[in-house]
């Protein structure tokens, strides 16, 4: 594994809303963890980074050390496997002492009909969207009590609606799940001081939802059902991400917050 790190400020602006925070961000090779690393180190956060795409995560750190921001990376690192989890763990608290927010961003998903989903797929999805999250939440949780942190896990729109066009049996379902695991945790924390939400975004232009968007039918659909009548930026996750780990959503718990240009409303 490669690990990256800088602690170089220079050259950027920091406007403080996460000054001194030691944020750990998972996925930071895709567009909306590389917003988020950006949008973290430029509120004053240490971020800490992974992704199982070695290339992308080591771009997104050497963006954000251009930026004049604070970050340390861990590729490729896999987070299905516990030993991953942990050794992510140990480099956050190793670089910069402490964990403060936990964003479990990473994710794969798959989709297919139900008729056409094997068992294998079922359990690889399930790994790649659930077991994930729990396996890094709970190797940071003694981390995030003793900070009175806060965790943010990426959900979906997927997880409360459902698309003519699109069989996502085991993506709906994973992250419905997470909304559920995400209520749970902030049950769990509260004895704590542990705020637990999540974020269920729309259709957001990135480079996984690419290769859809060039299907001009299914474009167009889902393009329909958004009341704004645009697609999401990964910029717009990034800073409701940044809401939820401030102090400025300290009466923010147990939710989920959706990001979907009017989807659900429609």
């Amino acid at each position: 594994m490669e690990i990256e790190q800088s602690t170089v400020k220079k050259g950027l602006e920091m406007s403080g809303r996460l000054e001194g925070k030691v944020c750990v961000i998972t996925g930071t090779g895709g567009s909306v963890g590389r917003a988020t690393a950006h949008a973290f180190a430029r509120e004053g956060a240490m971020v800490v980074g992974c992704d199982v795409d070695e290339n992308s995560a080591t771009a997104t750190a050497d963006s954000v050390h251009a930026a004049g921001g604070s970050m340390a990376s861990l590729q490729p690192c896999n987070l299905t496997e516990r030993a991953d989890c942990t050794a992510l763990v140990d480099l956050a608290v190793r670089t910069f002492g402490q964990i403060d927010v936990l964003f479990n961003l990473a994710a794969a998903a798959s989709f297919g009909w139900l008729e056409d989903i094997t068992d294998k797929e079922w359990d690889r999805d399930r790994r790649q969207e659930v077991d994930l999250v729990f396996y890094l939440t709970r190797e940071a949780w003694p981390h995030l009590k003793a900070s009175r942190g806060v965790v943010i896990n990426m959900a979906s729109l997927n997880a409360s609606l459902s698309f003519k066009p699109l069989p996502s049996l085991a993506h709906t379902t994973n992250k419905a799940g997470i909304i559920g695991m995400t209520r749970q945790l902030a049950m769990e924390g509260r004895e704590h001081g542990i705020r637990a939400n999540s974020i269920s975004p729309g259709v957001i232009e990135t480079n996984a939802t690419r290769e859809q968007l060039e299907d001009p039918e299914w474009a167009e659909y889902m393009l329909g059902k958004t009341l704004l009548g645009r697609l999401g930026r990964p910029e717009e996750v990034a800073s409701v991400a940044v809401f939820l780990a401030s102090t400025e959503s300290s009466y923010v718990t147990g939710i989920d917050i959706i990001v979907d240009g009017g989807m659900k409303v429609w």
